[in-house]
């Protein structure tokens, strides 16, 4: 391997491009089991609902964990919304914070911590952690306010904000953010293990560079990069040239509008696609209005789960795509409309829209429609302790869309995840709030029937051990538009959640705030199954007695067809 002096000039061969490329991937994880070990609250701890990654000087994406694919895919705007507010002044020991979608963040809950990493007196590259906070201020607990209106309403903004001024904390400035959200300390102490992770991001960097040199480094980056691209597009070449067009429907914003539409208009011409949202509906009242730096991100997750799983996720592998909006619809809202949800939902749809068009150009890549999310935050007392406690509701996860490879993934959970958020420790939950898992199984029946059968959701039943009265808000979607079958597979069941209260039953709707909750009341929970794949009279018998037999079915024959808002997904044709 080739070794050079920091700002050298030697150019590297192909194993060393290889083995600056696989280092920097086993940074970012390492960096992702840092925080999973370190973080505070069970959001993180136990359902990673976080991302790592590096970006170079210029922003560019150079690696990513397997973690949240929606958290990744906007980092980028993040880095250049720091370049723009402190250029000219970012220097080592600097640490970075922002969460406003406006200026680079997905959503607010999403804090992302930015640290710069230099070769001398040169930006060379950005380490960076972005975790989902379990409360962030506003005018609710819990980081989603479907009573919102603008962002203001929905918690504290944080645009690009120096934290640490050449290694020295800003401690008014970390005071401030404190006082702001409901559980200070959890809160900076999930702050910290996201600063934890990102200064060992770049310790690690800092070895490279001074292993290799700065040069020899640099050339690395733009050399695997421009791998990556080679590769993303010698897949786009095997695809069926054409303009496609596909569309995801979103239940409602909480505020009145309904059947909320993402339309997605796709070219795709030799090693090059154009994804064009400018027919989607206009920006609504509710949060589930989509930043420009979430829409982007969820065009790019949709052609990363389209490509060959072996080829890199990094900037190279984006650059095959155009993407077209218009201000003022619901994937570029103006400001100052919420958007809190929009990491799930529209987020989500975004993907589904591009995936159900390129359904035409490469039937045999494109997944079935996945769950969607319906989250519930639960804020109380806890009787055991007197301590108050905000608790989200991560278990209960969705199934997962079917395939040509096969079967959709059980319980997986949301497709904006795919699966990188788990469900939490059972044990945990229970020792840690006042709670009961009564009943946490698989939802029969819940998967779409095909030749390949939608993952199956899930039961819960949540006994609530407070003493207090207790709120909780919902935030999703899916009980309106089920997960969509493909090429004659069925679509999966809606979600259905209700609360047990006082001895009466309430369905509970996607987006409520301030549900009352009484000691001794059960959520009953059952959440959606993914789509199905291929006609159903084309799974063999052994697949359909194995259903069966593993409970996944209650009849021999599968699943009927959920009655839904929804037609069939058809697959789109080439113009």
């Amino acid at each position: 391997m080739i070794a050079a002096p920091l700002g050298g000039s030697s150019v590297p061969d192909r194993i060393t491009v290889s083995v600056v490329q696989h280092r920097c991937v086993a940074i970012v994880a390492e960096m992702g089991e840092a925080m999973l070990r370190t973080a505070y609250s069970q959001i993180l701890n136990s359902s990673r609902d976080f991302s790592t990654a590096l970006c170079d000087g210029a922003g560019r994406l150079v690696a990513q964990a397997e973690h949240v694919p929606i958290h990744v895919g906007g980092l980028p705007w993040a880095v250049r919304s720091v370049l723009d507010a402190f250029a000219g002044r970012i220097g080592p020991g600097d640490v970075y914070v922002l969460n406003d979608p406006y200026f680079g963040g997905n959503h607010l809950p999403d804090l992302t911590v930015l640290v710069p990493v230099f070769a001398g007196d040169r930006l060379a590259f950005w380490s960076i952690n972005r975790a989902h906070h379990s409360d962030i201020g506003g005018s609710t607990h819990g980081g989603y306010n479907p009573a919102a209106t603008e962002i203001w309403q929905e918690g504290l903004r944080v645009p690009p904000l120096l934290l640490y001024d050449r290694g020295a904390p800003r401690d008014d400035v970390l005071r401030m953010i404190a006082t702001n959200v409901r559980h200070p300390r959890e809160f900076l102490g999930d702050l910290r293990a996201s600063i934890g992770s990102a200064h060992l991001g770049a310790r690690r960097l800092g070895r490279l560079l001074d292993e290799y040199g700065a040069g020899v480094i640099a050339e690395c980056v733009d050399g695997f990069l421009d791998g990556t691209e080679r590769q993303a597009r010698a897949c786009l070449r095997t695809w069926a040239d054409g303009v496609y067009r596909g569309e995801a429907v979103l239940d409602d914003d909480g505020h009145g509008t309904v059947d909320i539409a993402i339309r997605a208009t796709v070219t795709k011409r030799g090693d090059a696609l154009l994804v064009d949202l400018t027919e989607s509906d206009p920006q609504v009242t509710g949060f589930v209005n989509s930043s420009l730096p979430n829409t982007m991100s969820a065009v790019f997750m949709a052609l990363a789960y389209l490509l060959d799983p072996e080829i890199p996720k990094n900037d190279g592998t984006f650059r095959p795509v155009e993407v077209r909006t218009k201000e003022g619809t619901v994937v570029r809202p103006r400001p100052p409309a919420p958007v809190t949800l929009a990491t799930n939902h529209c987020g989500q749809e975004i993907a589904e829209a591009v995936l159900k068009a390129l359904a035409g150009a490469c039937p045999d890549r494109v997944p079935a429609g996945w769950s969607r999310r319906f989250r519930i935050a639960l804020r109380g007392v806890d009787p055991r302790s007197a301590k108050p406690f905000i608790w989200h509701l991560f278990h209960a996860r969705g199934g997962g869309g079917a395939s040509s490879a096969g079967d959709g993934w059980p319980t997986a959970g949301e497709g904006q995840a795919a699966g990188g958020i788990k469900f939490g420790s059972v044990e945990v939950t229970e020792v840690r709030f006042p709670l009961v898992l009564a009943r946490h199984e698989f939802r029969p029946d819940s998967g779409g029937d095909g030749r390949f059968r939608g993952g199956v959701g899930s039961v819960l039943e949540l006994r609530v051990g407070i003493a207090a009265p207790a709120v909780a808000n919902t935030a999703g979607d899916g009980i309106r538009h089920a997960p969509y079958g493909l090429f004659g597979g069925r679509d999966g069941a809606t979600h259905r959640y209700r609360l047990v209260s006082s001895g009466r039953t309430r369905v509970l709707k996607t987006k409520e705030v301030g549900v009352p909750v009484g000691p001794g009341d059960v959520f009953l929970i059952e959440s959606s199954g993914g789509g199905g794949y291929g006609e159903p009279r084309a799974r063999d018998r052994a697949s359909r007695e194995a259903d069966l037999a593993d409970g996944f079915v209650t009849a021999a024959r599968g699943p009927a067809r959920p009655r839904t808002a929804r037609r069939r997904t058809r697959v789109p044709r080439r113009r």
